[in-house]
């Protein structure tokens, strides 16, 4: 893994900027396609820390575009926006220690509108939805079965929306008919509902074969309106930032508590501990930020089968 960390990343002499989130920059190669750079940037409670974790942009990048082509495989219907792992030429004249950094964690993708929505399945409850279930037996509004237990696994996995916040905001879980509305096409909304089962449900079982658990995941999907509105898989996919993975030979064991995790729920329970949660300008000390990169690291190499 990359002993530097790289937390900005400015190409803009090379590059119009789009946009910057939590983790990813985005630049436009072209009116159709994007250049995506993950940082080492991470963030909690969505809350972006001061710093970040070393080479956690690369082991994120490396994830997702395994996942984008395993699931390709597996669900021969699904589009996803991954184009390629090359830089665009554009960036050729760039200085060759900063343009080895980005080879490690950029992807060109498709340019597309995207669905307004944060598309969350949960196969287990915890976290948020274990909140609204012990205050009202519901998650997301959807009611469920008395007397399940923290870390349980659902009936069936549920899809449970959220808003899409803008930057310094906070997402809001809403039930899946407030996401149809905002959404605004019911085909549309449809087809995000169905692909997020499906793809969920085939990675949760590569991840089992892999010793882990997927407790829930976060997807986003784009709308190709060149291609007869079709839904397209988007940003990245099943990593440690949009996902809890849990190992599975010790999942039974901490049913009704806090899981461990593979993920960056580490670093939560670390702000938690602390006060912190929520707050602003936290500097993570060494010695979380070692450990979180390490469990990434983990993550990587059990899902991918391949050295991060």
């Amino acid at each position: 893994m990359a002993s530097s960390t790289v937390v900005e990343v400015d190409i803009r002499g090379s590059l119009p900027k789009v946009a910057s989130g939590k983790v990813r920059d985005l630049f436009a190669v072209d009116e159709q396609t994007l250049l995506f750079i993950a940082s080492d940037r991470i963030s909690a409670y969505d809350v972006v820390m001061e710093n970040g974790i070393p080479g956690k942009g690369a082991l994120l990048t490396q994830m997702s575009v395994y996942w984008f082509q395993y699931l390709k495989d597996h669900i021969p219907t699904l589009q996803t926006h991954f184009l390629s792992r090359s830089l665009p030429k554009a960036l050729e004249s760039l200085d060759r220690p900063l343009y080895e950094a980005l080879e490690s964690r950029s992807m060109q993708v498709k340019r597309l509108e995207i669905v307004p929505i944060e598309s969350i399945v949960r196969g287990y409850i915890t976290g948020s939805a274990w909140s609204e279930y012990k205050k009202s037996g519901t998650v997301h509004g959807i009611a469920l079965p008395s007397g399940l237990v923290e870390g349980q696994k659902l009936p069936t996995p549920l899809w449970t929306p959220s808003t899409k916040a803008e930057a310094g905001e906070k997402d809001e879980n809403i039930s899946p008919q407030r996401a149809k509305v905002i959404i605004g096409d019911e085909k549309v909304a449809a087809d995000v509902e169905r692909l997020s089962l499906e793809i969920y449900l085939v990675a949760a079982a590569r991840a089992e074969e892999a010793g882990i658990i997927l407790a829930d995941t976060k997807f986003e999907f784009g709308l190709d309106r060149a291609n007869g509105n079709a839904v397209v898989l988007v940003d990245e996919v099943l990593t440690p930032d949009s996902s809890r993975f849990w190992p599975k030979d010790t999942w039974e064991a901490h049913l009704g508590k806090a899981q461990p995790s593979f993920d960056k729920q580490f670093l939560r329970d670390w702000l938690t501990s602390n006060g912190l949660k929520g707050k602003e300008g936290v500097t993570v000390p060494t010695d979380i930020v070692e450990q979180t990169a390490q469990k990434y690291k983990e993550a990587c190499e059990l899902l991918t089968g391949k050295k991060a």
